[in-house]
């Protein structure tokens, strides 16, 4: 007999001592309630089990909410988030509670003009102090001039070295938990941002370049690296265990695009042979019908080759805020799962690029075999080698440049 679609829907009175499993599995029963418990399932059963790698992505203002610090960091040291795709805000913002400063709740129907006379800061219900701005930036510069930043790198590297510092500031402080930034130094999870430029940290970054600092944060890495990391997930360390890939994505935005391209990046440049990943979570309140990266689909993803299309059951979008999902889904996950070993991605970098490297040298050599092995030899009187087009310069840009054009 086949296995309904539908189960009947039993309402029961909520109590005054139910817990959040059971109002979740209970009372989720409908709409993107319904949708939250599926996703709070595949979590719990299937993605944070061994064998898979999970990718997060994160977007909208987290950090300031306190979310890097309430949710995100309990699954980084549980073993449940493996790597990380991030704007560069929410890990400026992140900043602020490592150095021991400031946020407070507030409502988003403030004077703002009166705000800015006070000095004060909005992120629509959440307020703070300009000095709180200043102080992050003047820490982010010291630093930055320190020997260890003085080189080409990719993002996982300065959000370590980032993390590392942060972590001792914290020690020294006396605080009792950690930022986003730290808590990933301290469990070895890879933090990348797909727009470095496109935050508080990197305009730092860029004022220092001004005074002659040598930083340089080089974007093509991250693009091998996380490519890496999607195609080492296949590889578990047991003979009898197939590895998995899963993407987990709260919002959207270039850091969603960021962590679904790792599998174009594979089969579509690299010419190597991808599944996609095997789960697709996305929290967002994005539509589909807009176009926009943020609202597109799972099965819009399969046809770009970056989910598997053999696993759409194991995709699932939830259209809510991010803020409601992830305490939620944080808490169900705690509550129904064991602790997993640290996969300990940042310090396995180099050795997964390394064999993303031989095996796509391998693949090149391998596709031009035939041709050199069928080469002819070129009879060059016969095939009357002259050259197509004559090429003469007919214009100069303003800097004296020849621009060519082809005559006939």
């Amino acid at each position: 007999m086949t296995k309904p679609l539908s189960h009947k829907i039993a309402p029961v009175p909520i109590t005054n001592n139910i817990s959040v499993i059971d109002l979740i599995d209970g009372y989720f029963t409908a709409y993107n309630s319904a949708r939250l418990r599926e996703i709070c399932h595949l979590l719990s059963r299937e993605v944070m089990q061994e064998g898979v790698t999970v990718g997060l992505s994160l977007s909208g203002a987290m950090t300031p909410a306190g979310f890097g610090v309430s949710a995100l960091s309990p699954l980084i040291r549980q073993g449940f988030i493996d790597w990380i795709i991030s704007t560069g805000a929410n890990l400026y913002h992140d900043l602020h509670y490592g150095l021991g400063l400031d946020l407070y709740a507030s409502h988003p129907f403030v004077d703002d003009a009166k705000l800015r006379q006070e000095g004060r800061i909005r992120i629509y219900d959440i307020v703070f102090g300009y000095d709180v701005l200043l102080e992050t930036d003047a820490f982010i510069r010291e630093l930055l001039k320190a020997a260890p930043f003085q080189k080409r790198m990719g993002t996982a590297e300065f959000h370590y070295l980032l993390g590392q510092c942060i972590h001792e500031v914290e020690q020294q402080l006396g605080l009792q938990h950690s930022c986003l930034l730290s808590t990933a130094y301290e469990c070895g999870v890879p933090i990348y941002t797909s727009s470095p430029g496109d935050s508080s940290i990197g305009m730092n970054v860029a004022a220092l370049s001004l005074e002659g600092y040598q930083l340089v944060i080089d974007p093509s890495l991250d693009v091998n690296e996380t490519a890496a990391i999607a195609y080492a997930a296949r590889e578990t360390g047991n003979p009898d265990l197939a590895g998995k890939s899963a993407a987990l994505i709260l919002g959207g935005g270039s850091p969603k695009n960021f962590l679904l391209q790792t599998q174009p990046q594979l089969h579509e440049v690299l010419g190597l042979e991808e599944r996609g990943h095997d789960y697709f979570i996305q929290i967002t309140d994005a539509r589909p019908d807009t176009g926009g990266l943020s609202g597109a689909t799972p099965s819009e993803a399969v046809s770009w080759g970056k989910v598997d299309p053999e696993e759409l059951p194991n995709t699932i979008v939830c259209y809510t805020d991010s803020t409601i999902a992830l305490p939620i889904m944080t808490a169900y996950v705690l509550n129904q799962c064991a602790p997993r070993p640290l996969k300990r991605l940042y310090d396995r970098r180099q050795a997964m690029v390394d064999q993303l490297r031989h095996d796509y040298l391998s693949a090149k050599l391998h596709q031009l075999e035939p041709a050199i092995q069928n080469r002819q030899p070129i009879d060059r009187q016969a095939a009357n080698c002259q050259p197509a087009t004559k090429l003469q310069p007919i214009a100069t840009y303003p800097c004296g440049t020849p621009i060519r054009n082809s005559q006939r």
